[in-house]
């Protein structure tokens, strides 16, 4: 459809500005969804297709979701979900991730520093909301040979810009949705 044709126009924008792999993301129960993403023409890349589905323990989209819920409604989420080791760097325990979500909330972005595949960094940022929580996550995605950690924060400007052209995009769409019904 339109939306997500509007959508994958701004994630190739951001695909070109930065030189790696972006993804759209949504949170789905207590994992997060790929919902659209680009690859990067550089040759190492990892291949996570549209519709993938990653633990949100160890994924920057995901502590991102994670950090709009009250510690109480994370706990109970969280209270069936086995924090499973991916790396030697995966959080597995609730207080460890407690400690990363509130860096997160403090910072307004988040990492995943080789916690779920062993080389490949992302730092992601919410698309904003006009109202409420927001469902949906912009990322970008590389291997950490390419990204340094201190790369990576030069990127957010060009992250944060493409989640507010998403953020415009699915305003529009709402409001046409309202207007027609």
């Amino acid at each position: 459809n339109t939306v997500h044709g509007a959508r994958h126009v701004v994630l190739r924008q951001l695909v070109e500005e930065v030189g790696e792999s972006c993804n759209i993301t949504a949170f789905s129960g207590s994992e997060v969804l790929y919902l659209d993403r680009v690859e990067t023409a550089a040759p190492l890349r990892f291949y996570l297709h549209p519709g993938s589905r990653v633990p949100a323990h160890c994924s920057a989209s995901g502590k991102l979701f994670l950090a709009q819920m009250s510690p109480a409604q994370r706990r109970r989420l969280l209270a069936h979900v086995p924090l499973e080791r991916f790396t030697p760097k995966t959080l597995t325990t609730l207080d460890a991730l407690d400690e990363e979500i509130d860096t997160v909330k403090r910072q307004g972005y988040a990492l995943d520093d080789e916690e779920f595949l062993p080389g490949l960094i992302c730092a992601a940022v919410l698309v904003p909301r006009q109202n409420g929580r927001s469902n949906m996550g912009i990322a970008i995605q590389a291997p950490i040979m390419r990204l340094s950690h201190d790369k990576v924060l030069t990127l957010l400007p060009a992250l944060k810009k493409a989640a507010k052209a998403l953020a415009d995009i699915e305003t529009q769409a709402e409001n046409e949705l309202q207007h027609s019904a």
